[in-house]
């Protein structure tokens, strides 16, 4: 099997599993480690482009896994996370590492965060070097190997 089948397959057994993990923590903490998150992913490279943007906030939209949470508030956090990292890379990634470091001490809040960030890495089908390294940061802010996720 190629690797990006391998990918595609783990990816799609993630997703499954992630909807289950999302929906037992609606709570607001998540919701915005999540979203905190998809921003890092989605500046990885050091900017968000437009086009990025755009197809991230529609893949919040449309993501099963994040179906249990209203969208607009979803799509809120997105953009707070976003602009503070367009406006200043190295600041805006000390506070959504924060953010989601608030879960540091629910460890299944922290994975299901975690498995957020590898799915929208791979929604492209190119889960870069820049997107690797963000989840790794965000692994050790909630103190989860990176390993746990082959990264």
């Amino acid at each position: 099997m190629a690797l990006w089948d391998q990918l595609k397959s783990k990816l799609t057994d993630m997703t499954s599993t992630t909807k289950t993990q999302v929906a037992k923590f609606q709570s607001k903490d998540f919701a915005k480690a999540s979203m905190a998150m998809c921003a890092l992913i989605a500046a990885a490279d050091g900017t968000i482009t437009a086009d990025e943007r755009r197809k991230t906030a529609q893949f919040i939209g449309s993501n099963d896994a994040l179906s249990v949470f209203d969208p607009a508030e979803l799509q809120q956090h997105f953009e707070f996370y976003s602009s503070k990292l367009e406006r200043d890379y190295d600041f805006g990634k000390v506070e959504a590492i924060a953010t989601i470091g608030k879960l540091k001490s629910k460890p299944d809040a922290a994975r299901a965060v975690i498995q957020v960030g590898v799915i929208i890495g791979g929604a492209d089908g190119d889960f870069d070097k820049d997107e690797q390294q963000a989840v790794r940061e965000a692994c050790q802010a909630v103190n989860i190997p990176p390993s746990d996720f082959d990264l």
